[in-house]
Parts: C-alpha cells; structure tokens; sequence
C-alpha cells in the first residue's frame, strides 16, 4: 500500500535514491502505521441521494476513512476532498464527527422532516476499529431507538454484535434491518483484501447472532472481484444462508479515480499470474475501461461475463431460499416527531 497522491494536490511527489542506500543493502523498515484520529463537527449528518441505482434515499456516516484498509473501497478518493491521500492516509487518518448524534436529533426534531429509512455507514464502516472507544455509532442507534426511527446498517465488523440490545427490540417493531459485507471465505487472500477487517469466518458468526437475536440479515458479496473472489460466490452464499441469511447481494469490483492504481498495484504484489487477466476482465464488464461510472452498469457491469455471473448468482440464491421475503420494508408509521416547545408563560401568568 502506498500514499498515492489525491487527484487535486497541487505538489507532485517523486521517490528517488539520494545515494544511500548501499548496493545489496536491505533499506529499513517503514515505521509502523498508527492510526490518527481528528475530532470533527459536522455542519450536516444526513445525505440525500437521488442515484437511481441505489435503494436508498438518505444516509449517515459518522467518520470519514475507514482504519479496515480495504484495498477495493470505492470510498478511498473522499480523503482527496480533505487534501489528503486515498491510500495510506484514508486508513491511518479517520475523521470522526463528534457531533453526529446531536446533529441527527436535530435534523428529526425539525417540523419539515419527513422520516424515510436511513442507511447507516455505507461509505465508510460505522462499527470500524475507532468505534469501539468513540462510540458514536451507538450514540447515533440511540437517537433513532428512541424515536422508533428505522434504519438499515451494512458492516463488515463484529463489532455490531455491542449493539443488538438496541437493535434487537428494533428490529421487533420491524424498524432495522443489517447486511455483512463478505467478499470471499478465503482468509488468506482476505487478510491482504481487507487487512483489518473481521475474519470470513467471524463474519459468518456475526450474522448467526443478528439472525439469533431477531434482526433481519442479509449478506453483501462486495466486491466480485474475477479470478480472485468471483470463483467463492457459492461457497460464500451457502455459508451465509446456513448462519442464518435471509437475502444476498452482489456488487462488482469499482475502480473510481485512485482505486484503480492502489488495486492494481495490490494485484501485482498478490496475483502476479492473473493480473493481467482479471484487468481484462474487468474492462470487459466496463466497456474497455478501468471504471465506467454509468448509473445503469456500475454496480453490475456489461457484456457476457456480467450476464454469466448474475445468472450464477440468481441460480444459486433461488437454490437456497436467499431473497424469497419481501426486502427493504421497514415500519415508518412508529416514528415519534418531537413534540412542539411549550409556548412561554407571561410574567404576568404566573402570579396566578
């Protein structure tokens, strides 16, 4: 992993050998990488969106970068609007928004809003690393619990498990739904993919205690990388429906911006005998290209490989029994509006 430069730095950055280096000299290692966290106050939390390839209309993200490091993570250019990069610095340097919760109990107290699910931590994991002593995430659960205001949650921690005596009782009232993120069953190839994530395997207890506790889950096979993760995708929707699963998804490999360089550059190092082809691949489902960003392909690619692997994939949900519910339904009529202040009493009044 290297700290490719963000797309609007104006400095252009160069190594190169100063001379001291020895011939046959082995250079020193590269300090460990610590994690830096910066408190943020948020002007907004909640963010609208009008794709027409994405099922939900508003979400919530409390940080900004993500210590998870996922090589693959369509959300690693952002850091480039901080003047920071999308490699190292979007997994070393997390911005924490400190006054999510505060910020969410605005934005419903306000007599305009017209509650709608929100979708929570779909940019950057909300139950990352950070989270376990910051907190904000729960904060943010609790605000919604009390006002019996659903939400949907996508994670690929363990950590989500702190919170199920919130989402349990959420999920009763049909308010919450979760999805795990789970790319392969592979550990290995997951520890360089998705370096400090949970592991597959306690992923796949994850869903077995959300499924045990109630809450409706599903599975979200991201990204289908060819030739690396493509050839798991039954295993991985098996394992899941065996943990308790009860929908699945699928999104192919993104490349916006910065993450193709940092892929490719993980491919060399991890696939030298197929990077070639799974790029090829790839440029298959995208027109030629790295990345086509178009609305009505860019989930799901183009071309004969992209028809293929949806009909693997819809043969083996239907298979398993995965997507035979109703999905994405969940009970707005709960929702408690905070009630109007009560109007001052007069000076006067209050003589009487």
């Amino acid at each position: 992993m290297t700290n490719v430069q963000g797309r609007y730095e104006l400095d252009q950055r160069e190594s190169v050998d100063d001379g001291w280096l020895v011939p046959g000299q082995v250079p020193e290692e590269a300090p460990a990488l610590r994690t830096e966290v910066f408190e943020e106050r948020a002007k907004t939390i909640l963010t609208r969106n009008a794709s027409p390839d994405i099922s939900f209309g508003v979400s919530l993200n409390p940080y900004r970068g993500c210590e998870h490091g996922c090589i693959y993570c369509f959300a690693r250019p952002t850091h480039s609007y901080l003047g920071l990069s999308p490699g190292l610095d979007f997994e070393s340097r997390i911005y924490a928004k400190i006054n999510a919760p505060e910020l969410l109990e605005h934005e419903l107290s306000k007599k305009s809003y017209v509650p709608e699910p929100i979708a929570l931590g779909v940019n950057t994991d909300a139950w990352q690393p950070v989270e376990r002593d910051l907190r904000l995430t729960r904060r943010v659960i609790e605000v919604l619990s009390e006002r019996n205001h659903p939400f949907a949650a996508i994670t690929k921690s363990s950590l989500i498990e702190r919170d199920l005596d919130l989402l349990a009782p959420m999920a009763a009232r049909g308010q919450v739904m979760a999805a795990i993120t789970i790319t392969t069953l592979d550990a290995d190839i997951a520890r360089t993919l998705e370096p400090r994530a949970a592991t597959p395997s306690r992923r796949l207890r994850t869903i077995r205690a959300l499924s045990e506790a109630g809450v409706p889950v599903g599975v979200s096979i991201a990204p289908v990388i060819p030739f690396v993760t493509e050839p798991d995708i039954e295993r991985v929707l098996e394992a899941c429906a065996d943990a308790g699963a009860t929908s699945a998804s699928y999104i192919v490999l993104r490349l916006p911006w910065e993450v193709a360089p940092l892929f490719k550059d993980w491919l060399a190092a991890h696939f030298p005998d197929r990077a070639e082809r799974v790029m090829n691949r790839v440029r298959d489902m995208r027109g030629g290209k790295d990345y086509d960003s178009n609305f009505a392909t860019r989930m799901k690619g183009d071309g004969l490989w992209a028809d293929l692997l949806k009909q693997r994939f819809q043969q083996a949900v239907r298979r398993l029994g995965l997507n035979e519910r109703q999905r994405g339904i969940l009970d707005m009529s709960q929702f408690k509006a905070k009630p109007p202040p009560a109007p001052p009493v007069s000076p006067q009044l209050k003589l009487f």
